[in-house]
């Protein structure tokens, strides 16, 4: 995505190339009480948005909840930026999610093949309470709980791999690779059978406008991957949620094949994209504040909490995913008009102090409740058990095996992804 602009989902991608990946905040307007009417601009300065997006989201939020905004492809939108506006219409059902509901000429999301695009968030119900019914008799709890030894074992020996060399890239060599065998281990997909997926999502987050065909050829390739798999399972069903989401039935109804393979893409991508970022940032996030590192050190049985605050303070998904009014709607004092495209800044409710007190403070003991990262509503996170599940053993591994840990690098030298549509590091140079 081009670092110019302000993004929607971090849960959909487009492989259609860049261009309509690209919506959002390169001007920004004061809050329109009648829509359609003119208002002034106030430019925002897209460095700030990409290194330090906080502090741009805190001026917009202080000057008004709801802002119109307008991407540097023209396409406009309505950013919302106050914790209980955010909250309030992540659950409001007028909201919907279905791009049918898009007035033409505004942001529409992002497009994907229509074997992709058939999943949770893109739907609303019926469809989505069907849907997410039959999900949720495969991913069950239990299913996730089974995931503690391997996630376990999967980061030690990671940290054995690293451990002797002293220094490292964090992202690179743990954050990355730890939940894609997570999730290949959730899917079904033998060691042998999996092929890049950090590239392809990296293609589809981050198009190259060098090679703007790029997205497409990821897309693709996803997709002949995930009918390869499903192709497989069908005929040889093991012990996994693959097999158990073909297998599940609710009352002669079953999932479709567009639906199975979306869900697959769904899985692999928002768990493997949101997990990595959550992973590096939270380590970030530690290793800037040495005094709430030690505490967690000191008191190990923390971390369950600790990544709650780690997810408010600085997650993954700056924004939540695109919603078109279905009629007109009123949120923060502002009239919405129908079909017009909504984006509800998560990074700015959660550092709102209406709603956390001194909310750019990292506080591990800190009330939590209430926190926005993993969504609200009925399109709160199917896989919420186990991105906690995989953070939570990441950083005990981590902070256990490598008392030493400290950046190699100083913070102003980190690069972060040309992209708003997720918050994370390119590179995280730790020693230890």
């Amino acid at each position: 995505m081009d670092a110019r602009t302000t993004p929607a989902e971090p849960d959909a991608v487009d492989p259609a190339g860049p261009r309509t990946d690209q919506p959002a905040a390169a001007a920004v307007g004061a809050p329109s009480r009648t829509p359609g009417d003119p208002a002034p601009t106030d430019v925002v300065d897209p460095g700030e948005l990409l290194a330090d997006p906080y502090a741009g989201y805190a001026r917009l939020r202080e000057a008004g909840s709801v802002h119109r905004v307008v991407g540097t492809d023209g396409l406009p939108a309505w950013l919302v930026t106050r914790y209980e506006d955010v909250r309030h219409a992540l659950a409001d059902p007028r909201l919907s999610l279905d791009k049918a509901h898009a007035a033409p000429g505004g942001y529409r999301g992002l497009a994907l093949p229509p074997a992709l695009d058939a999943n949770l968030l893109n739907m609303d119900p019926p469809d989505h309470t069907r849907v997410r019914r039959l999900v949720s008799q495969a991913f069950t709890p239990r299913r996730v709980a089974r995931l503690r030894e391997p996630v376990r074992r999967t980061a030690d020996a990671l940290l054995d791999a690293l451990a002797p060399l002293g220094r490292t890239d964090l992202i690179a060599a743990y954050a990355a690779p730890l939940p894609i065998a997570v999730i290949c281990e959730l899917l079904g997909v033998a060691e042998s059978d999996r092929p890049d997926f950090r590239s392809w999502t990296d293609a589809l987050v981050v198009p190259d406008p060098a090679r703007p065909e790029g997205a497409k050829e990821a897309a693709g390739a996803l997709l002949a991957f995930f009918a390869r798999l499903l192709a497989r399972k069908r005929a040889e069903p093991a012990d996994d949620l693959l097999s158990a989401m073909i297998a599940v039935r609710d009352e002669e109804d079953r999932l479709s094949e567009d639906e199975l393979m979306s869900l697959a893409f769904l899985i692999l991508f928002a768990g493997y994209e949101n997990t990595v970022h959550l992973i590096g940032n939270a380590t970030l996030a530690l290793l800037r504040d040495p005094a709430q590192l030690a505490a967690l050190r000191a008191d190990p049985a923390r971390i369950g909490p600790a990544v709650e605050e780690l997810a408010r303070y600085d997650g993954p998904a700056p924004l939540a995913i695109r919603r078109f009014p279905v009629e007109d709607v009123v949120i923060g004092g502002v009239t919405v008009p129908a079909g017009e495209t909504v984006l509800l800044s998560l990074a700015a409710a959660h550092r709102d102090p209406r709603r956390f007190p001194d909310p750019d403070r990292l506080d591990l003991g800190r009330d939590t409740s209430g926190h926005l990262a993993l969504g609200h509503g009925i399109h709160y996170c199917l896989g919420a058990p186990l991105a906690r599940l995989e953070t939570e053993i990441a950083l005990a591994a981590l902070l256990e095996r490598l008392p030493g840990l400290a950046l190699d690098t100083p913070v102003d030298r980190l690069r972060w992804r040309p992209s708003m549509r997720t918050r994370g590091l390119l590179a995280l140079p730790v020693r230890y």
